[in-house]
This record gives C-alpha cells, sequence and structure tokens, in this order.
C-alpha cells in the first residue's frame, strides 16, 4: 500500500522510529515516499490518522514539510476534508487562494460563514477567499444569495448537479476523462479563470 502522511504521522506517534533518527528525519523519509510522481503534476495522499490522542507535533512537522515542497513546484492544491480541523490546528496557515465548498444550503452556507470567520480570528494567511456552492441545481435560489451576502462569503460560482459526474464516481472511473464539454467540467474552468486570473 503507497505510504500517506496520516500513517507517517501515527508511526511517529507510536515511536516507530529507526535508530538515530530524529523524528524531523524521520517525517523528512516519509514525506519522500509519499509523493506520487505524474505526468505534469504530483500528489501526495494525507491518509488519516489510526488512533486518539494529540497529533499536535505531528501537524507541525507536516506544516513545516509541506512549506518545504511550496518552492519546488508553482502552484500547490491542497483538498482538505470536510470541515474546520485543518484550519484550527493550522495544517493550512498561508495560502494564496481559500476556497470553501458548500452545498447549496443554508446549513451549508452558514458552515462555510463560520470557516471564513475562523481563518479571520486565527489569523491565517489567505490572500484571496471565495466560496465555491457545489451540486447547484437551476442556479441559486434568493435565500442562498442572502446568506452568502450576510455571511461577507465572496462566491466565485457554482458547480451544477451532472449525473455524469454521479456515474464517473459510481463506477470509479477517473474523472479527468469526462468530456471537455460536460457542464461541471466547463462551470470549475470558469471558476478557475475568476480565482487565478482575478475578479
Amino acid at each position: 500500500m503507497r505510504a500517506t502522511l496520516g500513517t507517517a504521522r501515527e508511526e511517529m506517534k507510536e515511536g516507530v522510529v529507526k535508530r538515530g533518527m530524529t523524528k524531523q528525519m524521520f517525517m523528512e523519509m516519509k514525506l519522500a515516499d509519499a509523493v506520487v510522481e505524474g505526468e505534469g503534476f504530483d500528489l501526495i495522499a494525507m491518509g488519516r490518522p489510526e488512533g486518539a490522542g494529540c497529533y499536535c507535533a505531528a501537524n507541525h512537522l507536516l506544516s513545516m514539510y509541506l512549506a518545504r515542497l511550496i518552492d519546488n513546484y508553482p502552484y500547490m492544491v491542497m483538498d482538505n476534508e470536510a470541515g474546520m480541523e485543518h484550519i484550527s490546528r493550522l495544517t493550512t496557515n498561508n495560502v494564496d487562494v481559500l476556497l470553501i465548498v458548500s452545498d447549496p444550503s443554508i446549513r451549508g452556507i452558514d458552515a462555510a460563514g463560520r470557516i471564513n470567520t475562523l481563518v479571520d480570528e486565527l489569523k491565517v494567511r489567505a490572500v484571496k477567499r471565495f466560496l465555491i456552492v457545489n451540486q447547484a441545481r437551476d442556479g441559486l435560489a434568493g435565500s442562498l444569495q442572502q446568506a452568502i451576502v450576510e455571511q461577507g462569503l465572496n462566491l466565485a460560482g457554482t458547480m451544477p448537479k451532472d449525473d455524469l459526474l454521479y456515474e464517473f464516481d459510481m463506477n470509479g472511473n477517473p474523472i479527468v476523462t469526462v468530456p471537455d464539454d460536460n457542464p461541471a467540467l466547463c462551470a470549475a474552468f470558469e471558476i478557475f479563470d475568476k480565482v487565478i486570473e482575478g475578479d
């Protein structure tokens, strides 16, 4: 099984470190093992911790080594799981563009607003922040548009609900093979242009 940063954190937490190797050396070695090199991009799988307890030291090392990797790439994309843990633990703490993704519901927009507020409270450096609403049907209802304004969120765009993406997901097909004229893909490129090239 391919090494992940989650398994590296777990091994470090359990003290599975080779004799004469510091935690920093161990994590650096594991980080190198976790990088999967592809054509035009590389990928690091975070994985997940297995046990209970505090992961503060491991998260600190993770942040430190991810910061080192930034200089090796023109762009680095970090796809975090849903929730506020990566913000509150400062694993994600120095970004040029922060994308907050919500479903088209008031609860989702409220949660996005809480993440946005947490970024301010923890003084996380995020040069630009945008909201993306996923799985939208026929645009956004007036109540959602109002909630977005009330939460002080900057809407980059919406991703339409797409049956083809659902089919791809159910069959395990790679999303990169979606046809170029797919509505969700076209919407993603429109959002990308706004986020990267400016408002």
